[in-house]
């Protein structure tokens, strides 16, 4: 059975996990983040994308033992829908935010049927939003979305507010106290950096941080 600590070690022994407290990232919002997670990097790994679909399998038959299809969202979410998909022998359909401009015009490809029971697989949740837009169009489809599975939280308390108001569960491999945690333990930050993390985190997850 995977750990929250196995997939951030993992993660941050590929580079997918970046901390750069002095010099913060900035993100689209225009928030000033000590932290960069591209986990499309674990595409290049067959090691660690294995691990990865494996924990999420794992998970999704504990959580979602009924899930009848694997629904990745685009474009970050598609690559481990698959192989997820694969893991557990099931269909697999990948969502886009918003239809297409061309041909038929479709948000979603792939073949699913009516109240087909399904779960999200999305690479990174941070306010939930893209994750529960899919679920929006999945249900329009027809599925009966059963949650969502993601591979990194930021554990964000309008993530869970909203994922509640959707009346959607969700579960994600591992989160950023874990990855603080096991960046300070391997030497990727200085254990002088923790803190300030920490509190960086604290600020964001009560939504006290603007762009």
């Amino acid at each position: 059975m995977t750990n929250k600590k196995e997939i951030a070690e993992a993660l941050l022994s590929i580079g997918a996990v970046r901390f750069s407290p002095d010099e913060p990232f900035t993100w689209a919002s225009g928030i000033e983040s000590p932290i960069y997670c591209d986990n499309r990097l674990t595409m290049s790994h067959p090691e660690v994308r294995r691990l990865i679909a494996r924990g999420l399998a794992e998970q999704i038959r504990e959580q979602f033992p009924d899930a009848e299809v694997v629904a990745g969202t685009a474009t970050a979410g598609i690559p481990h829908a698959a192989w997820v998909s694969e893991e557990l022998n099931l269909p697999m359909i990948y969502i886009r935010s918003k239809p297409k401009g061309h041909g038929r015009g479709n948000q979603i490809e792939g073949e699913i049927r009516e109240g087909a029971k399904t779960v999200i697989i999305e690479d990174l949740i941070s306010t939930g939003g893209s994750s529960l837009t899919a679920a929006a169009a999945a249900k329009e489809a027809g599925a009966d979305v059963l949650g969502v599975a993601s591979i990194f939280t930021y554990g964000l308390d309008r993530a869970e507010a909203n994922f509640k108001e959707a009346g959607l569960p969700h579960f994600s491999l591992t989160d950023f106290e874990t990855l603080a945690a096991a960046a300070a333990e391997s030497g990727s930050i200085s254990g002088d950096d923790l803190p300030g993390l920490v509190q960086w985190h604290g600020k964001l997850k009560k939504g006290e941080l603007q762009s």
